[in-house]
């Protein structure tokens, strides 16, 4: 290159830098690229650390560490100044270099939350950044901020604590755990490092990946390239997106881009806390026969169930295919179903909703969160079948997730242990602190609250070591709300409210009831009639999730023929108004354990207040478990439901 030619490239810099501040000056935006200084000013900085000297990605190298050379580059590293001045001079000669031998020496830069900012090397920066330039090496120094709650803080420290293991740059995310999902999806242990192969394999997809998003827009999206690439990864396989070409991998992503466009929204996931009404019948609707109307609901239908157990090994398959009865009783001859036994997540659960949907399956139930990727993977594959899963608050909008509103049925269990209990203390036993789980202690301490005001929750865990009736057995407490359902190997009458009498017989109080007969034939009417769509309705993409209650007809509470008549009738009129809505449990005073006034009492909670609640009022007794705490057969549920699932460091990986 001569020297002409390179004063004709620094030229065309220039305009390209000029246009660059025009437009951020007219959008009121900082023209200038930003100094590091300048933003560390009001940050307290927890400590440096010398990297070494890396292999940088120039998108990243947004700044200068210092304000000496703020105003010779636009925000995009482009010189301003004019062609004559030694600035120029010493850019022209970079860029001859770089034509002719390449750019060799390292910069020094600084490292902040996943951006650089030079100290040594700007226009070195600025003429590899003109000519598009991937990479640059440069000696880094990282600047560790102080660890806070900082939902970006708390991501970063997650990604220097995994950058060891990849030594990439490249990959962020915007949602913490992801990190931890990547290298579970790799196949790689919490701790193990990458291979050269392993970062060629994902930087290779990364690229592409990167490509197709963009294309679509990506840029302009809240979500990373690095979401987007684990979201595939999730539906996929990474081995499968490995052997995909460019164009097969854009095919890819225009199959899940509804679940990208559901991630951006702050609130992916819409609850539906009532079935849909349908529609009016439209003149259209009486004339043309069902056959040919377009956009017809069907008249017959094919569900099928696929249960991750049996009913006689377990009691929750038990009464999942007691709902399915229901559905051959009421659509006798409309409605055939048939159900699918012993489905393993990573294994033949795949298979099984294959299998239903080849033979015939409009709708499939999965009944249970560990089969959530199979029914993802499936429903990708086949759009035109619908597809839920028992589960709460997942992201994806090609299926649909459902689950019950427990907490109404524990207020009113609540009420109905306050009366019974002859002291002040009352036991309860709590599975997993998963979505809502939090939501029914505090219902069911409320309720208790409401006939009893000096009553305290003595809160124990299954989840934890230890034996919680043995607990409440030491300090005298004898009426326990216990798990919701029997549980093969304990005593047939230890679930739901009961009394422990002299001698440790149980005595059987009250129980909170799932009616998913209810529920399923709810769903399956909404097909039958045309209100399906409906719950899908508006310009947002969001996942919808069906969060029923008492109101529906899915949630309820059956009453012991031990249960008093005064009590009976108390519980009854509790029972009613939740239905009505005249009574909302959580439309009341209520103040945390930490002392926090979580509601003053004029108006209830938010749905999703309610199903995200992660606190706990201040009459019970207990906390919520951290990972940690938990054994180790209570882990996989927590990774797929738990209420802080996304805060899991990288040793303690999530999965699909």
């Amino acid at each position: 290159m001569t020297r002409v030619e390179a004063i004709e490239e620094y030229v065309h810099a220039q305009r390209r830098a000029q246009r660059d501040y025009r437009e951020k000056m007219a959008a009121g935006q900082y023209p200038y690229l930003p100094v590091l200084d300048d933003i560390l000013q009001n940050t307290n900085v927890e400590s440096q650390l010398p990297i070494g000297t890396i292999e940088i990605p120039l998108e990243l190298v947004v700044g200068t560490k210092t304000a000496g050379r703020t105003a010779a580059f636009a925000s995009n590293f482009l010189p301003l100044l004019g062609s004559k001045t030694e600035f120029a001079n010493k850019w022209v000669s970079l860029c001859q270099a770089h034509v002719e031998e390449g750019i060799r020496d390292p910069i020094r830069c600084f490292e902040y939350l996943g951006r650089f900012y030079v100290q040594e090397g700007n226009k070195r920066v600025s003429v590899l950044k003109y000519f598009g330039a991937d990479s640059i090496a440069a000696t880094v120094t990282r600047v560790m901020p102080q660890y806070s709650d900082n939902k970006l803080i708390r991501l970063y420290y997650e990604f220097v604590e995994y950058y060891p293991l990849c030594g990439l740059y490249t990959l962020t995310f915007s949602q913490e755990g992801s990190f931890a999902r990547l290298q579970k999806l790799m196949g790689k242990a919490p701790g193990e490092k990458w291979s050269d192969e392993d970062r060629a394999d994902i930087v290779s997809l990364y690229n592409w990946v990167k490509k197709a998003y963009n294309a679509r827009g990506g840029e302009t999206l809240r979500s990373t390239v690095g979401d987007v690439l684990l979201l595939l990864a999730r539906v996929y396989t990474l081995a499968d997106l490995k052997k995909r070409s460019p164009a097969e991998l854009t095919k890819a992503l225009d199959a899940i881009w509804d679940d990208v466009l559901a991630i951006e929204n702050p609130v992916p996931v819409k609850l539906s806390t009532k079935p849909a009404e349908p529609d009016q019948a439209k003149l259209i609707d009486r004339i043309l026969p069902a056959a040919i109307r377009p956009g017809a609901a069907p008249k017959n239908l094919k569900v099928a169930f696929v249960h991750e157990r049996t009913p006689e090994t377990s009691t929750w398959t038990s009464q999942h295919e007691f709902g399915r009865s229901q559905l051959d009783m009421v659509f006798k001859g409309q409605v055939e179903t048939k159900a699918y036994f012993n489905a393993v997540a990573g294994e033949n659960a795949d298979e099984l909703v294959e299998q239903a949907i080849a033979e015939g399956a409009d709708i499939v139930f999965t009944t249970s969160p560990k089969l959530v990727g199979a029914s993802l993977r499936a429903a990708l594959n086949h759009p035109e079948t619908r597809i839920l899963n028992c589960s709460v608050d997942m992201p994806y909008t090609s299926i649909r997730t459902y689950y019950t509103r427990v907490y109404e049925a524990k207020f009113i269990s609540g009420a109905i242990a306050g009366a019974m209990s002859r002291g002040d203390r009352i036991g309860y036993v709590a599975d997993y602190p998963n979505f809502g789980t939090p939501a029914n202690i505090n219902a069911f301490a409320l309720g208790a609250r409401m006939v009893n005001p000096r009553v305290r929750i003595d809160l124990q865990w299954t989840c934890l070591p230890g034996e919680p009736i043995d607990a409440f057995n030491r300090q005298g407490i004898t009426v326990v709300s216990a798990r919701d359902t029997p549980v093969p190997g304990r005593p047939q009458r230890e679930f739901g409210i009961f009394r422990i009498r002299r001698g440790g017989m149980l005595e059987d109080l009250a129980s909170p009831f799932w009616h998913w007969g209810q529920f399923y034939e709810n769903v399956v009417r909404s097909v039958l009639n045309g209100a399906w769509s409906k719950d899908a309705e508006g310009d947002e993409r969001r996942a919808v999730n069906y969060w029923w209650g008492m109101n529906s007809g899915v949630m309820d509470v059956l009453f012991s023929r031990e249960l008093p008549h005064d009590v009976r009738h108390l519980a009854n009129i509790l029972r009613q108004g939740v239905i009505s809505g005249a009574i909302d449990p959580f439309a009341c005073h209520i103040v945390a354990q930490d002392g926090t006034l979580m509601n003053e009492g004029q108006n209830g909670l938010a749905p999703e207040q309610i199903l995200h609640m992660d606190w706990l009022c201040d009459a019970v007794d207990g906390h919520i478990p951290e990972y940690d705490e938990l054994t180790e057969a209570s882990k996989p549920m927590y990774r797929m439901q738990g209420i802080h699932r996304d805060r899991l460091p990288v040793e303690k990986e999530a999965e699909l």
